[in-house]
Parts: structure tokens; sequence; C-alpha cells
């Protein structure tokens, strides 16, 4: 067995890098031009990311033993799962402004790669402040359940471009054209620099990425409290996510209580969160629930909830031609 490597700012900047080169052979190589992406390739793409996944689980069981590898893991198929929400309102926004199909690439490439930015910001941010305050993950596990109940009771989503501050702002303060440039977002008008519809989109993206990283980057902390494993986990999970999004994006409004089942594992790990010590010296928090008993209950929950879905889908259906 090899020794126990220690995570260095050399083992950060190797994997920013390999994610750099990954993403600009994406788009400077296999997605050069602007087209639209059939489900062979992105159900190709999705086992892509998904094999490398599972490679960096084996590399990290190999250099850091297997309760970080499991770690990684749960924190891979927590984000992963959340990202199905995220997945369905995009599809919203891209029906909503009527984007074209050979642009949705384009825009969640763009839009992906500043989701990488913010999540490390904010995980850096979260670190920062577990590793000063431990009673900051009870506020976490609160905020999750809070979150979880909101989800659950939460009616059909909806777009509504005209509340976000973010969208309001780059209007006031810059010119926007009505007609797409091709895949550009930015153009010309009347002589002036100017935003296309396309840009928008972007911009809305990023905002609405911004709002589920607030309940994902939380979750992800209940299972493992190495700001490594939250990142490289969050990282893999947001790089599938294109490829996903234009595998699943039509399918899943038939996932009717998919919702039910990621509101009820926001609130576990919530709860996970509040019943676990994290510097308090009360007993009545010393309840340990292991990674790896945590991650088959989450995956226990989706895949219930999935099936649910499917078995209701089907009987709809059966109904329907009977």
């Amino acid at each position: 067995m090899p020794g126990f490597i220690e995570i260095t700012p050399w083992h950060w900047a190797g994997f920013i890098l390999c994610i750099l080169i990954f993403l600009a052979l994406d788009l400077g190589v296999f997605h050069r031009r602007a087209r639209v992406i059939r489900f062979g390739e992105a159900l190709a793409w999705s086992a892509l990311w998904f094999a490398l996944a599972v490679l960096f689980a084996g590399a990290m069981a190999h250099w850091r033993g297997h309760e970080e590898a499991t770690e990684f893991v749960a924190g891979y198929v927590i984000e992963l799962s959340l990202s199905l929400d995220n997945i369905l309102f995009i599809a919203l926004i891209f029906a909503w402004f009527r984007v074209p199909l050979e642009f949705q690439h384009r825009l969640l490439f763009w839009g992906i790669l500043g989701a990488l930015v913010m999540r490390g910001a904010m995980i850096a941010a979260g670190a920062a402040l577990i590793h000063q305050f431990d009673w900051v993950l009870y506020v976490f596990g609160a905020f999750l359940i809070f979150a979880g109940a909101r989800m659950f009771f939460s009616k059909q989503e909806a777009v509504h471009p005209e509340k976000n501050l973010a969208l309001r702002l780059a209007q006031k303060f810059f010119p926007v054209s009505q007609n797409l440039d091709g895949q550009r977002f930015f153009t010309r008008l009347n002589g002036r620099f100017a935003l296309t519809p396309l840009a928008l989109v972007l911009l809305l993206v990023e905002t609405t990425d911004l709002i589920f990283a607030t309940d994902s980057i939380p979750a992800v902390f209940s299972v493992t409290r190495q700001p490594f494993i939250v990142f490289t986990s969050n990282i893999f999970a947001i790089l599938g996510l294109r490829s996903l999004y234009f595998l699943l994006a039509g399918a899943l409004g038939n996932f009717r209580y998919l919702k039910i089942g990621l509101s009820i594992v926001l609130a576990f790990v919530g709860a996970k969160m509040l019943v676990e010590p994290h510097g308090l010296p009360s007993r009545w928090f010393q309840i340990e629930i292991p990674t790896g008993i945590s991650l088959l209950i989450v995956a226990a929950i989706l895949l219930i909830s999935i099936t649910l879905s499917v078995s209701a889908a089907w009987r709809e259906k059966e109904i329907n031609h009977g």
C-alpha cells in the first residue's frame, strides 16, 4: 500500500489545470461550431464524465484511503442528484427565451465555467467558516431542513426574468439587442456595444446556479469537512451537468416524485448535520452517521422516487391507451 499523500496547493493547481484543459478541448475542438447535441453524443459524454469521477474516486482510495473515497462518492452523488432540479429549471429558462438548440451547449459551457468559479469561492468561504466556527455546521443543517421543506411544499417552478435583480441591472446599464447575433453574447447596436439575448440567458443561468449552490454546497459539507473533496465532487458533478441536460431535460418532467425525493435528501443531510458533534460539549449531539450509510440512504431515496415516478407514468400511459 502506498503512503498517505498530503493534499498540497500543487494538487489543487494540478486538478484545476486538468479541468481547464478538458474544458478547452471541449469548446475548442469537440464543439468549436454551434450545433445540436444528439442523444447518443450526450450519452457518451455523460458516460465519460462518470467514468472520470469513478477513476478519481479510485485514486482517492489508493492515495488517501477508503473513507475519503467514500466521502467523495457521497458528495458527488448528492451534488449530482440536486443538479437534476437545476437541469429542469435551465430547461424552463431555455424554453422561455426560445433559445435555439444549436446554441444551448455553448450557453451551458460558459454557464458552468462561471459556476466553477462561484462555487470555488463559496466552498472556500464555507470551509473557512467551519474551520473557525464549528457551530456553523448546525446553521447549515437547519438551513438545509428549511430548504428541503420549501422544496417539498413549493409549487411547479416557473421562470420570472423580470424578478431577477442581475438581469434588471444588466438591462438598465447596457443596451440589449432584440435579435440574436449568431452565438455571440455581445454585438453592436446603432454603433454602440450591446448585449445579445444570449447574454441575458447566460446571466440568468449563472444566477440560478448560484441559488441552487446555496443548497448543494452545504449538503456536501454534511458528508465531509475536507475542502478538496467538497470542491472536486462539486466540479465533477457540474462538469457532467451539460451532457445530463441534453440526456434528461426532455424526460425530467415525467419524474413527478423526483422533487419530493430531493427535498427528503436535503432534509436528511440537514438532520445529519444537526445530530452529529461539531465542537459543542452537549452529549445530546453525539450521534455519528457513517458516510457509507449516508450514501446508501441518499441513493435509496433517489431510487425510490424515480421508481415511483416511472411506475406512475407507465400506469398513466396504460390508462390513456386503454
